[in-house]
């Protein structure tokens, strides 16, 4: 009998833990948990039977487990953290309001106001940034987290995919730091930066949220392949498809391996080696069968286009982004203000490689088209503002240093937008572009609470964002510079 309560109570032990999503230290020890559950079912099936009073027992363990993981729901739904900030900014508006409260419950916002109208109430976190602008957290729409320049180069050809999740998990930390809570991850090598997602929302390794694309998709000898190793290794990129048939498959293969959104190479780059950037790559009617299974499994798609032919494709094909767009032409942008296709144009790399090309890890065989490609970035995107074509914001950070994102704004400033402008294109409008289940880019209730914090006006001053001070992400504090003083 003692035995069968043993059993009885280590077995709805485990259930609680394999199955209780709320129970403590459930994700480190749900693979242990399991392996009770296996040995005391095969226990069962031996022959031994829980005793009446076993059973009993093992019932009123479960009622006393359920009402202190219930108790403990409910004191965790009820404590606050409540932000008293000197200024919030209104991202849809430009409003800047003085003295505001912003409540957060778990991981929400639940309320913003005036901050006497927010009383203190027992248990409350207080977080006071009387002196401080108060913003959403940031979201860079292009990034390549799990990459470093030189990792796009010969010298790539030496670093391990477990080395270039670790590279993630560094750069993930750095972008966090620097405002940036939540980025899209446009290609990785072998699925690295869905490795690297799990890991930040597990809470593994600190780093903003990610919508990760794993592979990108490209064709044979393109943007997106291997293009460094001779004949006799016959490697290609992991995303490589051509065809109608073979696109479709990898797009359900990438989504199957836990693609957030895909990401495709309309035309030729930059960094890689032996296609031309104003070279179009797939096909019209290839990316319309990519377009349409990845939207029909709810996925969104973005296309890497430099040339004009490249985006006008991708934005008749339906994609919802077109990334860079430096060489498009008039056609092309009368295209996108079309179709509403949004423009993530990726220019501050551009003023960075000015600076820097020369000394940089950028190999020999790119460096005339970086050239090239800097000349006309700016002209052509200017035209796009202008003529008010959708912006997102996006960095392509690996080609420049991670954490030096929040560049990207003056350039966009420097073409003709207003800071506030700028401002929505990493907030509002780069929400838009990811679409409604993710609740992010502007503080309100129902949003995640990712904020932000500086000093000054940055409708007045956009490259003040450039020294974020403080960041929330999800209702837990990473940077707080203002409790240092």
């Amino acid at each position: 009998m003692d035995e069968d309560l043993e059993v009885s109570s280590m077995e709805m032990y485990a259930v609680l833990f394999c199955y209780t999503r709320r129970a403590p230290k459930a994700n480190s020890q749900r693979g242990a948990w399991m392996k009770v559950l296996k040995y005391s079912r095969s226990h069962a099936r031996a022959g031994r039977e829980i005793s009446p009073r076993g059973a009993a027992f093992a019932a009123v363990l479960a009622i006393l487990a359920w009402t202190a993981i219930t108790a403990s729901a409910q004191a965790q739904a009820a404590k606050r953290t409540v932000i008293r900030a000197g200024r919030v900014l209104n991202v849809r508006t430009g409003e800047l309001r003085s003295n505001q409260a912003i409540v957060i419950e778990d991981d929400k916002i639940s309320q913003i106001a005036p901050s006497g109208e927010v009383k203190a109430a027992a248990g409350d976190a207080t977080i006071d940034l009387p002196d401080a602008t108060v913003l959403p957290g940031l979201i860079d729409m292009h990034t390549h987290l799990t990459f470093e320049l030189s990792s796009l180069s010969y010298e790539g050809l030496k670093i391990s995919t477990a080395r270039e999740a670790l590279h993630g998990a560094r750069n993930a930390r750095r972008t966090l730091e620097a405002g940036f809570t939540t980025v899209r991850n446009l290609g990785a090598k072998d699925y690295a930066d869905i490795a690297l997602r799990d890991a930040i929302n597990d809470s593994d390794v600190i780093g903003p949220r990610i919508v990760a694309s794993g592979p990108a998709m490209g064709i044979t000898g393109g943007h997106c392949d291997e293009n460094l190793l001779p004949p006799a290794f016959h490697f290609q990129g992991g995303g490589v498809a051509d065809g109608m048939e073979a696109v479709q498959h990898k797009v359900r293969e990438i989504i199957k391996y836990g693609a957030d959104v895909i990401k495709i190479c309309a035309t030729g780059g930059v960094l890689s080696k032996g296609d031309d950037p104003n070279a179009s790559q797939y096909t019209l009617e290839e990316m319309k069968a990519i377009v349409a299974d990845a939207h029909r499994l709810g996925r969104r798609v973005a296309a890497h286009a430099h040339g004009a032919e490249g985006v006008r494709w991708a934005s008749e094909a339906g994609v919802d982004s077109i990334e860079h767009g430096h060489l498009m032409d008039d056609a092309a942008i009368a295209t996108l203000k079309k179709n509403g296709t949004y423009l993530v144009p990726t220019l501050f790399l551009g003023e960075y490689m000015e600076k820097n090309l020369d000394r940089s890890d950028v190999p020999e065989y790119s460096k005339q088209k970086m050239r090239d490609v800097i000349a006309a970035m700016r002209k052509n995107t200017g035209k796009a503002f202008a003529a008010g074509v959708k912006v997102a914001f996006g960095t392509d950070a690996a080609v420049y240093p991670h954490g030096l994102n929040a560049g990207e704004f003056h350039v966009y400033v420097q073409l003709g937008m207003t800071p506030l402008a700028a401002i929505q294109t990493a907030t509002v409008n780069a929400s838009d572009l990811l679409g409604p289940k993710f609740a992010v880019g502007s503080l309100e209730p129902g949003k995640f609470a990712d904020v932000i914090a500086v000093d000054g006006d940055p409708t007045k001053d956009v490259t003040i964002l450039e020294h974020v001070k403080f960041v929330m992400k999800g209702g837990a504090v990473y940077k707080n510079d203002y409790a240092k003083h």
